[in-house]
């Protein structure tokens, strides 16, 4: 039983990562250039990846292949339809950054809603001194108590989320995608949300239905100015119509988690917004605290070890898609 893991260095070296428990031939890569992966996984059994992209073409080269084991919970770069004919079981890891994410996702609101960064470059600039007294007041201040968070996106993190935001005194709307229906009264449509929301926050999958739904449409529908707050997948939003929002006072503020390329090259359009006191980008580090990484790390061997036990876990389906 051959096992490849094509982007080892997507998973901290300091996480301890056990071997499955059944006899195997363990090959592991730091990281997998596109250029590279028919020839690195053409004789395995098992293919664990996290980011690098398995597509219907490169997998109809690899016939041994039985399991792809996704280190992450979203599956946006494997072909799940090309597994699915060649009956290749996909699975990956639920439920271990449900403190992580939320977390993250408040830092970001606090950063941005206190504005704690844009008072940090003016004490560093040499401000407070110059004002010449105890405080400034240079930078708008919110509190998050009675404002209205609106959650895009009703799995376990959106979920947990929305929890914090109870607990902290807001008021919270519940709203799936853009186009989704039926969702019952206790949620609030897509729509609905823009207009009341003011700070707007992802929790979506990334696929076919929430690709690109946030743009220019929606911004110029989102009354409140509310700070947009993304630690989902980069896909989600519009990254060109981003600065725009902001020059236009459609949104007062937002911060990123993830963008649709990883890093962003230098002419990404988040690069000209790193210096203003309103935007913030983070890479991708919502889901990496170390409790949360090794809870993924044992999480993806368990996978490993059901599937090899005849009892695949976590299966993902084309229909998720």
């Amino acid at each position: 039983m051959k096992i490849v893991f094509l982007d080892r260095a997507t998973v901290p070296p300091q996480t301890v990562l056990r071997q499955p428990a059944l006899a195997h031939e363990w090959t592991e890569y730091p990281s997998t250039r596109p250029t590279e992966v028919v020839e690195r996984i053409r004789d395995a059994d098992i293919v664990i990846v996290n980011k690098v992209k398995l597509p219907a073409d490169v997998l109809a080269q690899a016939s041994r292949l039985r399991l792809v084991a996704v280190a992450a919970t979203g599956t946006d770069n494997v072909d799940l339809a090309a597994c699915h004919a060649r009956g290749i079981v996909v699975s990956n890891i639920r439920n271990y950054a449900t403190h992580t994410v939320p977390e993250h996702t408040f830092a970001l609101i606090f950063a941005l809603r206190r504005s704690i960064c844009a008072y940090r470059d003016a004490v560093r600039a040499g401000r407070w001194q110059e004002a010449g007294q105890f405080c400034f007041f240079d930078h708008p201040i919110r509190d998050l108590a009675g404002s209205t968070l609106g959650v895009i996106g009703d799995g376990a993190l959106g979920q947990s989320v929305a929890h914090i935001g109870r607990a902290l005194g807001m008021r919270v709307l519940m709203s799936g995608h853009k186009g989704r229906q039926g969702q019952g009264r206790l949620y609030t449509p897509f729509e609905e949300t823009l207009r009341q929301a003011d700070i707007l926050t992802l929790h979506c999958p990334l696929n076919a239905h929430t690709r690109g739904m946030i743009s220019t449409p929606e911004f110029a529908q989102m009354a409140q100015k509310p700070l947009l707050i993304n630690t989902a997948r980069g896909g989600l939003v519009d990254e060109s119509a981003v600065g725009a929002a902001l020059d236009a006072g459609h949104i007062s503020g937002a911060a990123f988690d993830v963008t649709s390329v990883e890093p962003p090259p230098h002419n990404h359009p988040f690069m000209p917004l790193l210096a203003r006191p309103n935007f913030i980008l983070t890479p991708h580090v919502a889901w990496a605290s170390s409790e949360a990484i090794q809870t993924l790390a044992d999480q993806l061997i368990d996978n490993v070890d059901a599937f090899l036990n005849g009892k695949p876990a976590n299966q993902v389906h084309p229909k998720a898609m």
